[in-house]
């Protein structure tokens, strides 16, 4: 996507992350070489409470990072390898009858941990893909009438193959709409792959990765976010943007108002990643494509088919709203 004004002054260094989240990016870089943009947005997808729909095509690292997120913030890990005959309790779990007590004991499923790896989640079928709905946005299982709430924190990393289409099953835009970003790491140029060489010539790195972050210090990190300061009109300037996808005459459907809640909760998790504690509209902007690209729809075309159209769109709204005044801070 086209750089627009502001947004490379976001772009991620050793100086502006926060003294207690930089060890964690520095220890998955251990093990991703050069995609630290890519790193901290997925900190920060944690951060806001969000979820990660990982695009890519294979072997670039995606299952690797989601075990190195998980190893670092001393998180419980589970991965679920989604394929055409997996069925909704293979995920959720399901309610076994037990003899000796004469009643039904619900059984836990893999969903029930702190990162969830959906491996290949097009891949199964229309109505397992919807068994993550309710549990991507209530943190709970209903099953035979009866909630079972998920131990916070609670992160699904998804992924696909936007190159295979053959025996997959497109996510619908309910689902898609429940993924705060849709990310991908990319090849990595010569010098990053050298360097990935030397690193897994005797032992992958990934078995040295230790945590470096408690569970629970994540967990309070988490609960600080929404106190970060959202002057405004920087609500408004999300607002603007999201009604604008809704009126551009090239789309068809924008962003939804949980796009827009879940923009302005990640733009706050951006500024508690750089160590500040009031939102700037350059947050909203760099961050602004990576939510809302895989939410467009546009008219009379296929989404998969134009994505360089859509991030021009992206491009041309962020230059279509005016931005906000970056010296009020309207307290």
């Amino acid at each position: 996507m086209k750089q627009s004004p502001g947004r490379t002054s976001n772009l991620v260094n050793d100086q502006t992350i926060h003294d207690e989240l930089r060890p964690v990016v520095e220890n998955i870089e251990r093990v991703i070489v050069g995609k630290r943009s890519t790193i901290v947005k997925l900190l920060c997808a944690m951060l806001a409470h969000g979820h990660v729909l990982l695009d890519d095509v294979p072997g670039v690292g995606k299952t690797t990072l989601a075990k190195a997120l998980a190893a670092t913030l001393d998180l419980r890990y589970a991965r679920i390898q989604f394929t055409p005959d997996l069925l909704p309790t293979d995920v959720t779990g399901v309610s076994i009858f037990d003899p000796a007590r004469q009643s039904f004991i619900f059984q836990k499923g893999p969903i029930f941990t702190n990162l969830l790896l959906a491996d290949e989640l097009n891949r199964t079928s229309p109505r397992t893909q919807s068994a993550l709905l309710e549990v991507m946005e209530e943190r709970q299982v209903t099953v035979d009438g009866l909630a079972h709430p998920l131990p916070p924190p609670f992160m699904v990393i998804a992924t696909e193959n936007p190159i295979e289409y053959e025996g997959t099953f497109p996510l619908p835009e309910s689902q898609l709409d429940r993924f705060l970003f849709r990310l991908n790491l990319g090849y990595p140029s010569v010098e990053e792959e050298t360097q990935m060489l030397e690193r897994v010539t005797h032992t992958h790195p990934l078995g040295t990765i230790h945590s470096v972050l408690s569970h629970n210090r994540l967990t309070a990190l988490m609960n600080l976010v929404p106190n970060i300061y959202i002057a405004p009109s920087i609500r408004q300037y999300i607002a603007q943007l999201a009604v604008k996808t809704r009126e551009h005459p090239r789309i068809y459907l924008g962003m939804s108002p949980r796009a827009a809640i879940s923009l302005q909760r990640a733009a706050q998790a951006w500024s508690f990643i750089h160590g500040r504690e009031f939102v700037i509209p350059d947050d909203v902007r760099y961050l602004f494509g990576d939510i809302v690209a895989h939410r467009i729809i546009l008219k009379g075309g296929n989404r998969r088919q134009q994505t360089h159209v859509i991030d021009e769109l992206v491009h041309d709204i962020l230059e279509q709203v005016p931005i906000p005044d970056r010296e009020r801070r309207d307290r």
